[in-house]
């Protein structure tokens, strides 16, 4: 018989079967225990049902283990698992029951299974919601939907913006061969709950999901009962982002909405931006005057003046209208709305930057860095190589004071007298962009030239007048001295830079004298359409976004009569000019403007129709659309980006003149912000066969410009813009950009966005205008330069360095917690220069801004509760 080893395996005597079955049976008894515990009630329903007394607390049991039941985040709560089933069948019970405390309980229950019948059932958590709500009375209201979790607050959210769009689109009336629905509750019940799951959702970092919801139920004005002070900063932040993707009238009720809370909470420069963008001089008005802090008011002062906001807005209607409100202002607050520190500031800031030095052109051109081919003749033009030398000496200079060839040339050795006839003009007018902004030294040097014998050296210190003044009030109101007594002179050039020079010096001021002044040229039949289209143009830059009922029936009244008689002039190319000059006024007043396209319709004349599509969003009207898609899409990166496709078809397949416009529609959605596929793009196109496309290229364009300089050096025309665009990238030697968009890109400035397009419809027939005898039409461009400068002023509202980090802009709004609003940054020194798409912020709590965005001119307060940090002594 064999020895058994060690290693056999021991077998039981017993089946071990019936044991492991029972144990089995006992692990899922424990299991579901909770489960039958719960479904025990259900089970016995025949036997319990006529013990009344038995219901509350079954009904209670059931709640408490709904609510405290805790399960993964990825599944569905246990007891809601369980009861689906018999979801149906508490439905019908539920309605056999009379109206009592427990039936409300028995709904709320209800309403919370609901979510799992959703798709079968729709918004019956709404219903029984509301059912419940309704059986009790009225001392003893309902718990907070809250008190049922997150989920059931956003699932009613959802069910009630369902079921008012379905009420109030008339879903619900009775339709042929379909079952009747019955709406949900009232209008008002429906409102009343949506509060209610506002309140929750902002007290648990929802607050997007709380707008959407009241906006949906249009009560989203409402909101400002529920925020609080933890609340409101996210609140009007989503609201004021969501501004550029609704339709009127919900964007101005959200701008209006925000404002309300700011004004509350007491955030005024946050409300002086949104009242800016809202163009109510009401509100302008009494958030200028609500803050009692006097530096508090200097910093909404400098917001003004950046905004260029007619002074007369904050004029009291009730005061003597004779009185100048002006007196009754400190003498530095007047000087913070009326720029006037800007040029010395300026000039600091470049010194701290270390650009103050002039330029010369060929600091520029760098001619020497040009590739052309060495036994290449190019065509040499020196009229029109001096006239580009005029245009980049400006433009690289400019608000410097100290340029070499104008400022500061020796008597008779001026570069106006390198330049012949209308040369000598945009020479002479050069001297106000190199002076910009200095009205007390400006005039003097320009002062001179109005006395020269040359008519065009004459007419361009006019146009200088204005140029010097533009964006600055002064008290002594020396451009319309000056300028006043030649809008009545029988010379054609200094009648046009007379006007144009009050134009460019009062832009965005909305002052009535200059009306009465300047009107009389565009209702006068003797005059040319030159004059009539300018004068209206000045008007326009005058009254830019005013809507003036007064001035727009003068230009319609003129248009009406001249199509009537058929006459010539309005064919001619400045009438482009003329219906730009209409359309400014309506320039951001889209709600406003249905009075005045309707007239356009019935006037039958091609004109008409480009003044339409001017008025409206902003043969010649195709060039004019294009212009608009640009115009509509600025400011708005979602619908920058979208745009650019649409230019990219229209290059492909668009006829010359759209073809034309392109170009410049680009440079309109992107001014001053240089995104490099942008960039390709119209390097592309400044290659075009269609010299008219290259050369809005160029001029929309300007990094790959030395290279182009060496392409087109047989090309006078395109290498002359060539040159005005290197001057135009050299813009204030760096520190002054076009970008019409400011406080965090967050307000347009209307006086910029005039600016640019006016000298965009001149490059709509550039062989016209800017490379025929108007290429001083380049200078206006004056009304949307400003420096790109941070400086930080102490309580003196003098100079004062601190410590500010710079970086990339993050867009930061709906994200949860306190994310960073920069990225990338580096710690720097005010006074600083700011990207288009930079911010800055504080490095250190030492200070205060009263500024809500750091840019521009921020004022300082020293913070009393901050401790330096001790420093080791080495």
């Amino acid at each position: 018989m064999p020895v058994p080893t060690e290693s056999a395996i021991a077998v039981p005597s017993e089946d071990p079967k019936k044991a492991k079955k029972e144990d089995k049976n006992e692990d899922k008894d424990k299991e579901e225990g909770s489960s039958k515990q719960t479904n025990k009630d259900e089970e016995e329903g025949e036997e319990l049902e006529s013990n009344t007394s038995l219901y509350k607390p079954a009904l209670e049991s059931l709640r408490s283990l709904i609510r405290t039941s805790t399960s993964s985040m990825t599944s569905v709560p246990k007891p809601l698992k369980f009861l689906r089933p018999h979801y149906p069948d508490l439905q019908q019970l539920y309605e056999t029951w009379p109206a009592s405390d427990d039936k409300s309980l028995f709904a709320d229950i209800l309403s919370v299974l609901a979510m799992t019948y959703s798709d079968t059932q729709p918004r019956g958590t709404l219903r029984y919601r509301l059912l419940s709500a309704s059986l009790r009375p009225a001392d003893s209201p309902l718990a907070d939907p809250g008190t049922w979790g997150h989920e059931y607050v956003r699932h009613l959210a959802a069910e009630l913006g369902e079921e008012f769009v379905a009420q109030e689109q008339g879903e619900l009336e009775d339709k042929p061969d379909e079952k009747k629905v019955t709406p949900i509750g009232t209008i008002e019940e429906l409102r009343s709950l949506g509060k209610q799951c506002a309140t929750f959702l902002l007290a648990h970092n929802a607050e997007p999901d709380a707008v959407d919801l009241l906006e949906e139920l249009e009560i989203v004005d409402q909101i400002t009962e529920l925020v609080d002070d933890n609340t409101y900063g996210r609140v009007c932040q989503y609201m004021v982002r969501c501004v550029n993707l609704l339709p009127p009238p919900d964007d101005i009720a959200f701008l209006q909405t925000a404002h309300t809370i700011y004004v509350q909470q007491s955030k005024f420069p946050e409300a002086l931006a949104l009242a800016i963008r809202l163009g109510d001089p009401a509100l302008v008005r009494e958030d200028f005057n609500a803050p009692g802090n006097p530096l508090m008011k200097r910093q909404l002062g400098f917001l003004l003046a950046r905004a260029q906001v007619p002074l007369h807005w904050l004029k009291n209607p009730e005061a003597d209208e004779n009185a100048d409100f002006a007196d009754d202002l400190p003498e530095d607050l007047l000087e913070c709305l009326s720029n006037t520190r800007l040029s010395g500031h300026f000039r600091d800031f470049g010194k701290e930057l270390g650009v103050q030095d002039a330029k010369s052109l060929e600091d520029v051109y760098k001619s020497h860095l040009e590739h052309t081919r060495p036994n290449a003749q190019p065509n040499v033009d020196s009229a029109r190589g001096n006239l580009a030398g005029t245009f980049v000496n400006a433009f690289v200079n400019a608000g410097f004071g100290n340029d070499k060839l104008m400022v500061e040339a020796e008597e008779g050795n001026s570069w106006i007298y390198k330049n012949k006839d209308h040369g000598m003009m945009s020479a002479a007018a050069s001297l106000g962009l190199s002076l910009l902004w200095d009205t007390d030294m400006g005039l003097t040097h320009i002062d001179k030239y109005t006395y020269s014998s040359e008519e065009h050296i004459k007419a361009g210190a006019l146009l200088a007048t204005g140029l010097l003044n533009c964006g600055v009030r002064t008290e002594a109101d020396a451009a319309l001295a000056l300028l006043g007594e030649y809008v009545e002179n029988k010379s054609v050039p200094l009648k046009t830079s007379a006007i144009m020079g009050l134009g460019m010096a009062y832009v965005g001021s909305h002052r009535d004298g200059l009306l009465e002044l300047l009107q009389s040229h565009i209702a006068d039949d003797n005059v040319t359409m030159e004059l009539v289209s300018l004068a209206t143009l000045s008007l326009g830059f005058i009254f830019v976004g005013s809507g003036n009922g007064e001035l727009t029936g003068t230009i319609l009244q003129t248009l009406m009569e001249r199509a009537e008689r058929e006459d010539k002039g309005l064919d001619e190319k400045w009438g482009r000019f003329f219906a730009l000059g209409l359309g400014l006024l309506y320039l951001g007043l889209q709600d406003q403007c249905d009075a005045t396209l309707e007239t356009l319709k019935a006037i039958e004349h091609p004109l008409s129709k480009t003044a339409q599509i001017i008025v409206e969003a902003y043969d010649t009207f195709q060039a004019f659309a294009v212009l608009g898609v640009a115009l509509i899409a600025m400011g708005e990166d979602i619908g920058a980006e979208m745009s650019l496709r649409q230019f990219n078809h229209l290059m492909h397949y668009g006829e010359p003149i759209i073809r034309k416009a392109v170009p410049l529609a680009i440079g309109l959605v992107s001014a001053s912000n240089p995104v490099l596929p942008i960039l390709d793009t119209l390097s592309k196109y400044s290659h075009d066969n269609d010299l008219a496309v290259a050369l809005n290229a160029i001029f929309a364009m300007g990094l790959m410009l030395r290279q182009l300089a060496g392409y087109y050096h047989k090309e006078p025309d395109c290498l002359f813009m060539v040159r005005v665009a290197q001057g135009m990238v050299h813009m204030g030697k760096g520190t002054i950009g076009l970008n019409p968009f400011f406080s965090d890109r967050s307000i347009m400035s209307r006086p910029a966005v005039a600016g640019l397009l006016a000298t965009l419809t001149a490059f709509t027939d550039s062989k016209g205008f800017i490379l025929d005898k108007y290429h001083w039409m380049l200078y206006f461009l004056t009304p949307a330069m400003y420096p790109r400068f941070l400086i930080t002023l102490d309580e003196e509202l003098k100079n004062t360095p601190v410590t500010v980090r710079v970086g990339q802009a993050v867009d930061i709004v709906g994200q949860a917690g306190k994310p960073r609003t920069i990225s990338g940054f580096q710690t720097h020194q005010t006074p600083v220069r700011l990207g288009t798409i930079e911010r800055a912020e504080l490095a250190t709590e030492e200070f205060i801004p009263f500024g809500h965005v750091l840019e521009g001119f921020v004022v300082l307060q020293k913070n009393p509760g901050w401790e330096k940090e001790d420093k080791m002594d080495i």
